[in-house]
């Protein structure tokens, strides 16, 4: 069977960087076996694109400088038959470059220009399959104000709470103050873009809100500031599919050292280098059916509204008095890709990773079959006298 070439991109201008790493080393290492010729993608935390199959080993990125020394740059390109190719930049004056055919990619970023749309808008400009959301429910997802406002005018229950930018921070801090009173301490605080808990704060008064704002600028210019649920208990579940056909996994509790789960409980635990798979968890989460059925029936709706492919994870807040649950949001790149929800499903991380890849060709397939372009030539000399004409009928 003739190998296809698949792109594994990660990495990227993220606070997320070293998350993406470790889900994309992941992949490679499950699809070790499988039929595509593996290709990495890295782009550094600069923006410079690499590949070379030392990316492939997790010891070489303790040292990044090295790393970048080691591996070739590389950039999207289309070759003569106009197929996209990735191809190799290498020096000399009678160097020719390496190119190599992109059968598809396997999108790996976390956060920032990885997962917002940006990067899979590209893909969409080579005309490669890509796995996971598209530019709409990429940008939507990443946007956590835009996605709650999207659910509440859908129904959806989302934690009351307000958003500012930095320009309003500086200009209007004595009214901000005001309105986050009026939601109450304690609120959390957290950046608009990001993900991974980072740069989220609970806080229990005015100097700590500063504090935690000031610290959520460094991150994002969009803050977003919400009434803290307590007693807490966090719910996610994952959904596999398309907008129109989709299924979710079972929940899982995620287990924090604190109420709220933060980036070190995700991260930077014993076995970290798992990724998300290495935090602790109950799978199935210890709820009762009716609650787990209804955040499972939400989570499918908010994966068709937001027009979301492949898979993503959402992430709920539960009042564990009342049971009333609330949209937190949704990771349309998930770490590790959620395969150990998936798991509990029977389906294994190599097939979850396939159905991705299926499911991204397919709908490039979809795309290609529709009409492209409008078979008439507007700067044809006849319509270019029928345009001039139209300057004086303004």
């Amino acid at each position: 069977m003739e190998q296809k070439n698949l792109i594994i991109a990660f990495g990227g201008p993220s606070p997320e960087h070293e998350v993406s790493v470790l889900t994309a080393i992941q992949a490679a290492s499950a699809l070790k076996e499988s039929t595509y010729n593996i290709l990495p993608l890295y782009i550094s935390k600069s923006g410079v694109w690499f590949t070379g199959k030392t990316l492939l080993n997790l010891e070489q990125y303790q040292n990044l400088k090295k790393l970048e020394q080691s591996a070739v740059r590389c950039s999207f390109a289309q070759n003569a038959m106009g197929q996209c190719v990735l191809r190799e930049n290498v020096s000399g004056f009678f160097s020719k470059p390496s190119e190599t055919v992109i059968h598809a990619v396997l999108a790996a970023f976390h956060g920032s220009a990885g997962e917002n749309g940006s990067f899979q808008g590209l893909c969409e400009t080579f005309n490669i399959p890509y796995t996971g959301s598209g530019v709409m429910g990429s940008a939507v997802g990443m946007d956590k104000v835009a996605a709650k406002a999207l659910c509440r005018a859908h129904g959806i229950s989302v934690v009351e709470g307000i958003d500012f930018f930095e320009s309003d921070w500086i200009d209007h801090e004595e009214g901000i103050h005001g309105k986050i009173e009026t939601i109450g301490y304690p609120a959390v605080v957290k950046p608009v873009h990001l993900g991974s808990s980072i740069g989220v704060e609970v806080v229990k008064n005015r100097d700590e809100a500063i504090r935690a704002v000031e610290t959520a600028f460094r991150y994002d210019s969009h803050v977003l500031v919400e009434k803290a649920i307590s007693p807490l208990i966090e719910i996610n579940c994952s959904v596999l599919g398309t907008p129109q056909k989709n299924r979710t996994s079972v929940c899982e509790r995620p287990v924090g050292a604190e109420e709220l789960l933060s980036f070190r409980d995700k991260y930077l635990r014993e076995q970290g280098n798992k990724g998300m798979a290495s935090a602790d968890r109950v799978i199935p989460a210890d709820i009762d059916n009716e609650l787990a059925s209804a955040i499972r029936e939400t989570s499918g709706k908010i994966f068709s509204l937001f027009n979301c492919s492949g898979v993503a994870r959402l992430d709920f807040l539960v009042d564990s008095n009342t049971q009333q649950f609330y949209f937190n949001e949704i990771n349309t790149i998930p770490g590790s890709f959620s395969f150990y929800l998936w798991k509990e499903n029977g389906l294994s991380f190599s097939a979850l990773l396939q159905e991705l890849l299926d499911i991204a060709e397919e709908q490039h397939r979809q795309k290609n079959g529709r009409i492209l372009s409008y078979e008439t030539n507007l700067l044809s000399q006849k319509a270019v006298k029928g345009m001039k004409g139209l300057k004086g009928s303004k």
